[in-house]
């Protein structure tokens, strides 16, 4: 295991310690009136306090960045709304997994609602599940394609943006 691995594994473990006490207040809801359709602020609120705090976390990282493409933000604020069912358990376990046993977290990534194995088929592939939802809610194709890419480096300014703030945030 290389040492880029420990050391994301050990980011995202701290990323779960800040998830567990997430709270989103009425407040920071408020900047979605600006971007979002209802349609989208209906997906905003319907993702768990923990993926709403997280998607702040990134749109005011881009903020703080300098960015202000409308549509950048957008997708920000949804990229994680493919996590939608998505248990708690699965979360920590697929971020081990994915860090120390790829291979396991694919073969148990499992496309069948009714399986327990579900929630690492969303883990793994939330990004398509969310651009899929993004572009039922009217979501621009530029914004469905930034939440499609966005666990992807990519030599798109925008995609590139949201993929770094992602990571940190």
């Amino acid at each position: 295991m290389s040492q880029s691995n420990v050391d994301a594994a050990i980011s995202r473990i701290r990323q779960f310690l800040a998830a567990i006490r997430a709270q989103v207040g009425e407040d920071e809801v408020a900047v979605l009136e600006q971007y979002l359709d209802p349609p989208q602020r209906d997906l905003f609120r319907r993702m768990s306090p923990i993926d709403q705090r997280h998607c702040l976390d990134v749109f005011n990282t881009l903020l703080q960045w300098g960015y202000s493409d409308p549509d950048l933000l957008r997708a920000a604020l949804v990229h994680d709304v493919g996590k939608r069912g998505i248990h708690l358990w699965h979360r920590v376990a697929g971020v081990l997994l994915e860090a120390f046993w790829p291979t396991l977290l694919e073969r148990l990534a499992v496309n069948r609602p009714q399986s327990w194995l579900y929630g690492f088929y969303i883990y793994r592939h939330h990004t398509d599940l969310g651009a899929e939802l993004a572009k039922r809610s009217g979501c621009s194709p530029s914004v469905v394609e930034l939440i499609r890419g966005h666990h992807t480096p990519s030599e798109n300014e925008r995609a590139q943006a949201l993929w770094e703030a992602d990571r940190i945030s």
